[in-house]
């Protein structure tokens, strides 16, 4: 066992994934609704808002604000402690630092959650779009502001790269606990974590196109990147192969939530599905 005691910290983890898989869950499920319905994919914030207007929204509302919470302090937790071993090497530090990142940036989901909930929204608006642009502008109006956005975006494109390669080498088999159910929807992990790789590439390359034109408004999140997605050839398909793949990041979340290996808080003679699945391929071979 760990010389500390960090099981303290689990409850965190399994609330915070448990929320982001939520999240997932309604951004897909009101997308692919409303493409059935003729309409078009929508981003986070408008997945909220429609949320709200629906007889079970304000509970499931309450739930994010209280998953994206979690999430947010398991992440501070998880990079002071190091929990998940990555290391203080240059490596290690850039994973860490990613942590504060994604852990703020939920964060801010759950505020809206908490806005819809608690101040009856009213300006969080469309898809989140404008939130965005006003903070993408702002960041432009300062010196080297362009830069600065671009570099932003640079860093949320290799993001997305570094979601997609995770998905294709596996890599968070490593992470979750092996069991009949991870074993048997493993391939449905790794489609969910390569569309959320996919998603954060585009909404990078948002960034680096408006830094280039200059233009603030060209700059987006999800709902935008759907946008972007249905003007290509192809475009609604392209959406709707999107949207499926997100709902396999919602099950990653919640297998996550129900399955994810900390070492430091619960040692490190758990099996996990990547050796699971090592010893499977050697016994086949063999």
């Amino acid at each position: 066992m760990p010389s500390s005691d960090f099981s303290w910290s689990i409850p965190f983890m399994r609330a915070g994934y448990a929320g982001r898989g939520l999240v997932y869950l309604v951004v897909a499920g009101f997308s692919l609704y409303a493409i059935w319905l003729g309409g078009q994919a929508q981003g986070t914030s408008s997945a909220l808002d429609q949320l709200e207007n629906t007889g079970w929204g304000m509970a499931v509302l309450f739930l994010i604000f209280l998953g994206m919470l979690a999430y947010a302090i398991w992440r501070l937790i998880d990079a002071i402690y190091d929990l998940e071993a990555y290391g203080s090497e240059a490596k290690g530090m850039i994973a860490r630092t990613g942590m504060l990142i994604t852990g703020l940036i939920h964060l801010a989901i759950g505020i809206s959650a908490f806005s819809l909930l608690f101040l009856g929204g009213g300006d969080s608006g469309g898809g989140g779009g404008s939130s965005i642009t006003g903070a993408v502008s702002t960041v432009m109006g300062l010196p080297a502001g362009r830069w600065i956005v671009g570099i932003v975006g640079a860093i949320v494109i290799a993001t997305g790269g570094y979601y997609l390669h995770k998905a294709w080498k596996e890599k968070y088999r490593q992470h979750i606990r092996a069991n009949e159910f991870t074993l048997r929807w493993n391939f449905m992990l790794k489609a969910g974590l390569g569309a959320q790789g996919l998603v954060i590439a585009i909404i990078g390359g948002l960034f680096v196109y408006a830094a280039w034109r200059a233009n603030a408004s060209e700059a987006g999140g999800v709902g935008e990147a759907f946008d972007w997605l249905t003007a290509q050839p192809y475009g609604q398909f392209l959406v709707v192969f999107v949207c499926i793949g997100l709902l396999g990041f919602a099950l990653f979340c919640f297998v996550n939530a129900a399955y994810r290996i900390i070492p430091k808080a619960e040692g490190d003679d758990i099996e996990t599905l990547g050796a699971r699945l090592e010893a499977k391929a050697k016994r086949e071979i063999g």
